[in-house]
């Protein structure tokens, strides 16, 4: 899987909410000042070619649709995320937003209780 440029990551962010759509579909979702339509479908295009988009053909029109999961893209990406800046250790990405975000004790137990019940519950399934 490969890291997707921002007008990528815009494009699958709205195909993964639509679960599929038109070049249309997607240009309506995006926020203004719109790009032209040319544009949009050649990025539907190279995602297509990467591997993260399939479509279904009608005549000349084409319906698109996600073939990598949103929670499948998340996970490599912050994987990659960690990994480059915080040296693969997600207890210095933690420190990092608690020293950025002034965060007291408090704040720090509830965020590791959720961590924890997110853990828990992956451990269930």
């Amino acid at each position: 899987m490969k890291e997707l440029t921002k007008a990528e990551e815009q494009v699958m962010q709205i195909l993964w909410k639509l679960g599929q759509g038109f070049v249309k579909d997607v240009l309506d979702q995006l926020p203004e000042p719109k790009p032209a339509y040319n544009t949009v479908s050649t990025i539907v295009r190279i995602l297509e070619k990467k591997g993260f988009v399939g479509y279904k053909a009608y005549g000349k029109t084409h319906e698109y649709y996600p073939l990598i999961a949103r929670d499948d893209y998340r996970h490599f990406y912050l994987k990659n995320f960690v990994s480059g800046y915080f040296g693969g250790s997600f207890k210095r990405l933690v420190s990092f937003f608690a020293k950025e975000e002034n965060m007291d004790l408090q704040e720090l137990e509830e965020m590791l209780k959720h961590v924890k019940e997110d853990l828990d519950k992956k451990e269930d399934e």
